[in-house]
């Protein structure tokens, strides 16, 4: 069935029976596979030792101070790991509000923040304890909760939440 309207330039359009296309299995199926594209999340972030894996595989071979946010769904699922700043041999410059806008982007409900330390000492200095509370009072206002921030150097990475430094 196919309908015809005249638009007002004169040219006929052909408009798509909606009602039709759902009745044809391999469009319903088009339909499904690319919900499952778009809706596809990754696993399920359960384990602290599977995240310290993961961020020092991504981090520990920077040369430069980066700084990394993982973006998760209201079900711990990764939505997305992101390098978000590049600083220098100690240091990177980080804003909070750049971290809220692509929270907001991605639809995010919680991330986990990372950087790498380049000389290898993961302790904390106050400018990580600093811009962790920055990002998790920013955060808070968009209700995205901040479940930890690691620093990635040679050895076990510390973790914010273990130190109970959240």
């Amino acid at each position: 069935m196919s309908l015809s309207e005249t638009v007002t330039d004169g040219t006929t359009c052909e408009l798509v029976d909606y009602a039709s296309i759902q009745d044809d299995p391999l469009i319903r199926q088009a339909i499904g596979v690319l919900e499952e594209r778009i809706f596809k999340r990754g696993d399920a972030l359960t384990s602290p030792a599977a995240v310290r894996e993961y961020l020092q595989l991504k981090l520990a071979g920077e040369a430069m101070e980066v700084f990394s946010v993982v973006f998760l769904d209201t079900r711990h699922r990764v939505i997305a790991y992101e390098p978000m700043f590049k600083g220098t041999i100690d240091g990177a410059t980080v804003y909070p509000r750049v971290v809220v806008k692509r929270a907001i982007e991605y639809n995010s409900a919680a991330v986990i923040l990372a950087h790498n330390h380049p000389s290898g000492v993961t302790d904390p200095s106050q400018a990580d304890q600093a811009i962790t509370t920055r990002l998790k009072s920013a955060l808070e206002l968009i209700d995205v909760r901040v479940l930890d921030h690691f620093i990635i150097g040679e050895g076990v990475p510390f973790s914010f939440a273990e130190a109970g430094l959240l």
